[in-house]
């Protein structure tokens, strides 16, 4: 990041963490919008444009290198108007040029380096550059004298260029595969496509650098509640339990790095980031649910507290990443030396430094990155202590590593904006815990963000902003948005039983399809209808690091549409979901959303709707209920002392407890069974649903 020295660009007055890290960048950069194109027209400059964000390693990297390099800096001030953009501020503009990047070189990645027109086309693009050539790498210096001269005298070959990158954006923005019967055998075909990926001796899909994959283990997990295919459920623990043991996981503070440089999860790029947690969070729920082991509960825990402690507001809602570096150093902030920790533990260090494979050498850049090499079992045989003793001293250690690191480390940079997407993910894992776990601080900080997203981040016309910041929101919401928080309101009212939630989410799906939804060609765009225009509309169709925009849109149609029997939202999942089905074939593995999605829309689902007499007695019935995995059923408790909720009314009706015990109506499809009535019968019944698959 730049020193704070000399006079500042255009970026010090935005609110985003990344773009004020670039403000005194000796390159006059421009924030994105009119008046760097308008400026680039009148001088007839080609355009620079770099995207990346605040957690980013080789952002900071480049920056150091290049973009406070005064010559290099020169050069890009005197040949070209240099735009500045925050890819999670923007993810519209970051999938349009992403999209070229990856169509000159084959490849993506942030930082992300784009020449265009001044009309906003793309001509030439790659990653990190360093800033000479080195290692058959051009130099960034270089590429800017090449861009430069082919500019000035093949500049009509640029145009022609980007008006063909354009032409070409737009094509991979509309093309659509021939449609495929929506049954199960796409999601027989998943399964099996995941499982050919697998990696059966460190868990996770392919080799190194090695990513999370939530929605493909929550997929896994459904596939095999639907089909049976054990090695499914073996491979998701598998995974699991390498990520958790491994040193992507932080083992004092909580949460998973964004993802590991090796195959066997070891060295993370340390950078946290928001998303990946709230995706993990239900993927170690389901498998806690479907195997009872409480080491994925624990994790589970151990993430919420974390994102609880660091990355949450105090007026309510989540931060957005935190940084890989600390002083500059990736990574410095999380690793050890034997000595450090031998001095701060004393006679409890031979045992944990065991456990965390700590050496004198250490396992990366002569220093350790804490990570459960062992079993609890093994290592139990090998030092010879009982469990419970084990665990006294590991959880001891914990605790004064953790305290000892936050007390004397100085903590990596936190970006501290607040996106509706990535806070929507997270109060949906948050809400999904409260069904699992009884914790008043889960309730709280779930209600409060989200009365701080719908007090704060929507206008008054109800529409969601984007992103908020320092008091400021900024850009109108994009469908991810939505869509993630439609799931998030519809999970937590379920959990904390008020109803406004699931209003907000009824009101924001009409604006959803409103705004996004193309009756025409049945599919949902990314940009809402009055969106700025940019040279194509796009249309979010394959999950990344986060799940498509319309494969989220989909997917929280169909589980609000079914719960509160709106047909239109269960109409237009179902059409946009047809839309899609052909890429549900051939490319399933980038469609896992969209197959989850699938799996509800086949069904069979059902609601277990369960009359307790008093409110006192919800809670502990309510956690009851949500403890076994049963992935297509919606839980829903209410009280004969509270009004029936309005919504579900059509469900509630004439439903009530027999003998004045707790009674549980089990309805599929439309049809209910005979009540269940009395808590005896109710777990009886339960264990039976919850145990195995489907199929068995």
């Amino acid at each position: 990041m730049s020193e704070t020295h000399g006079e500042p660009n255009r970026l010090i007055h935005e609110s985003s963490p990344y773009l004020q890290q670039h403000a005194y960048n000796p390159v006059d950069w421009y924030p994105w919008g009119g008046e760097a194109f308008a400026e680039a027209k009148k001088r007839e400059l080609p355009v620079f444009l770099s995207v990346g964000y605040s957690a980013c390693h080789w952002c900071h990297v480049m920056e150091r290198e290049s973009f406070e390099h005064p010559q290099i800096a020169q050069l890009m001030n005197q040949w070209f108007i240099n735009v500045k953009v925050d890819r999670e501020e923007r993810p519209d503009v970051d999938q349009i040029y992403m999209t070229a990047v990856q169509l000159v070189t084959g490849q993506g990645g942030w930082p992300m380096s784009v020449f265009m027109t001044p009309a906003g086309e793309p001509f030439f693009g790659g990653t990190y550059w360093p800033p000479t050539s080195q290692q058959g790498m051009l130099g960034f210096g270089e590429i800017l004298q090449r861009i430069h001269d082919y500019w000035t005298q093949h500049r009509e070959e640029c145009v022609g260029k980007g008006r063909e990158m354009v032409e070409a954006i737009d094509q991979l923005q509309t093309e659509q595969r021939m449609k495929s019967t929506l049954n199960e055998n796409l999601l027989k075909n998943a399964e099996q496509k995941i499982l050919e990926a697998a990696d059966w001796q460190h868990g996770g899909l392919g080799q190194a650098p090695k990513f999370p994959h939530p929605v493909d283990f929550k997929l896994l997990l459904r596939t095999w509640k639907r089909f049976g295919n054990e090695k499914a459920l073996e491979f998701v623990c598998l995974t699991l339990d390498k990520m958790a043991d491994g040193g992507i996981y932080d083992h004092l503070g909580g949460g998973f790095a964004r993802y590991a440089t090796d195959q066997r999860w070891l060295v993370p790029h340390f950078e946290k980031m928001l998303y990946d947690n709230a995706q993990l969070v239900p993927v170690y729920l389901d498998a806690y649910l479907a195997t009872k082991n409480q080491k994925y509960l624990n994790t589970v825990k151990e993430t919420l507290i974390y994102v609880m402690r660091e990355m949450t507001a105090p007026q309510g809602g989540f931060y957005s990443t935190q940084d890989a570096d600390s002083e500059g150093v990736e990574g410095k902030y999380y690793v050890w030396t034997k000595s450090e920790i031998e001095t701060l533990l004393g006679e409890d260090a031979e045992i944990y430094c065991a456990c965390y494979d700590v050496s004198e050498h250490g396992n990366w850049e002569g220093h350790t990155i804490l990570n459960r090499p062992l079993s609890e079992e093994l290592l139990i045989k090998q030092l010879g202590i009982e469990p419970v003793e084990l665990e006294h001293i590991l959880e001891r250690s914990r605790k004064t590593l953790l305290k000892h690191r936050e007390a004397n480390r100085i903590p990596p940079g936190r970006d501290e904006k607040i996106l509706i997407a990535w806070n929507g993910m997270m109060l949906s894992a948050f809400a999904q815990a409260i069904a699992v776990i009884d914790s008043d601080s889960y309730r709280e900080t779930a209600r409060t963000t989200a009365d701080f997203l719908l007090s704060t981040m929507r206008d008054d016309q109800g529409r969601l902003w984007h992103s908020y910041k320092d008091g400021r929101c900024q850009i109108s919401g994009f469908l991810d948005d939505y869509a993630c928080l439609i799931e998030g309101l519809t999970e937590l009212s379920l959990a904390v039983q008020e109803e406004r939630y699931l209003q907000a989410a009824v009101e924001l799906s009409e604006t959803m399809i409103a705004q996004f939804y193309d009756e025409e060609s049945a599919a949902f765009l990314y940009t809402p209808l009055d969106h700025e225009q940019l040279i194509v509309r796009i249309r979010d169709q394959y999950d990344n690091a986060i799940p498509s925009g319309t494969n989220l849109a989909i997917h929280a149609l169909f589980k609000l549409g079914q719960l509160v029997d709106n047909e239109k939202f269960i109409a237009v999942a179902t059409a946009a979901l047809d839309t899609v089905s052909g890429t549900l074939l051939h490319q399933p593995t980038g469609m896992c959303q969209a197959l989850l999605a699938l799996d509800r829309h086949l069904g069979p689902t059902s609601e277990f709707i369960c009359i307790v007499p008093d409110k006192e007695t919800f809670t502990k019935r309510f956690h009851q209920l949500c403890s076994q995995y049963v992935p297509l059923s919606t839980f829903v408790v209410q009280s004969e002392e509270t009004p029936a909720w309005s919504l579900l009314n059509a469900k509630l009706q004439g439903k009530s407890t027999v003998e004045g015990k707790v009674t549980v109506y089990h309805c599929t499809q439309g049809r209910c069974d005979e009540p269940w009535v009395g808590w005896d019968q109710i777990e009886k019944n339960l264990s039976l649903l919850g145990t195995g698959s489907n199929r068995n």
